[in-house]
């Protein structure tokens, strides 16, 4: 039983690899599509996004039979409720992924702005916190995802200059792109809001791995 039970700790985790690349797949070709004005791209992402809710669906159902057959205790525990939590962000990163393709073609055939440079950077940061926190989940590292705690105050600070230079760029001086600005406002918030997915996340794999909350505490990061 012991035996079987490692087997399919083995595959959830193999699951939520899987779910991670996908995951990281939407946000990218997302990001790819606001770049290049892709339409076809973006639509993809959305008609592809039911893939992974059905995903989310059956390791959230895996998980919760693992629980119920075999009851565990410790160290496993804490495995199979992060594996539930990080599936259940990287959903929402999924969902992100598909509103910046929505906004992107609300504004594709319109007048709109120029991609500022902070976005991709931004969007860089949050690709990069994602792809680290999954990793730090696969190689049960808390360093490693302590890392990922640690870039989140530089997604904010981009986002606020992101915010700062639309409005003052675009939005008071050009009329006619107030609704264009009004999209790259909101896709900046979603790139955002990837990035606090990830520190969910890595915050998750630090309590998995070490027992140790440090959500609402940054004081305990200097342990880890």
């Amino acid at each position: 039983m012991e035996l079987h039970f490692d087997v399919q700790l083995k595959e959830l985790n193999n699951d939520i690899l899987k779910m991670g690349v996908l995951v990281e797949e939407a946000i990218h070709k997302a990001v790819e599509a606001l770049k290049n004005n892709d339409k076809e791209l973006a639509n993809f992402i959305i008609s592809n996004d039911k893939n992974i809710d059905e995903m989310e669906l059956a390791i959230d159902e895996k998980c919760m039979n693992l629980i119920a057959t075999h009851q565990p205790m410790a160290k496993d525990l804490r495995f199979i409720a992060t594996a539930m939590k990080l599936n259940g962000e990287l959903e929402r990163i999924a969902d992100i992924a598909v509103d910046i393709a929505q906004r992107m073609l609300k504004i594709a055939d319109k007048p709109h702005i120029e991609l500022i440079a902070d976005i991709p950077k931004l969007a860089d940061i949050a690709q990069n916190m994602v792809n680290t926190a999954i990793n730090s989940f696969i190689n049960r590292d808390a360093t490693l995802a302590a890392k990922v705690l640690s870039l989140d105050p530089q997604a904010d600070s981009l986002r606020n200059s992101i915010q700062k230079e639309l409005v003052e760029k675009y939005m008071i001086k050009h009329t006619v792109l107030i609704p264009g600005t009004v999209q790259m406002l909101l896709i900046a918030r979603f790139l955002e809001r990837t990035c606090d997915h990830a520190t969910n996340i890595a915050e998750d794999i630090i309590y998995m791995v070490k027992a140790e909350v440090v959500k609402h505490h940054p004081e305990k990061l200097k342990e880890v």
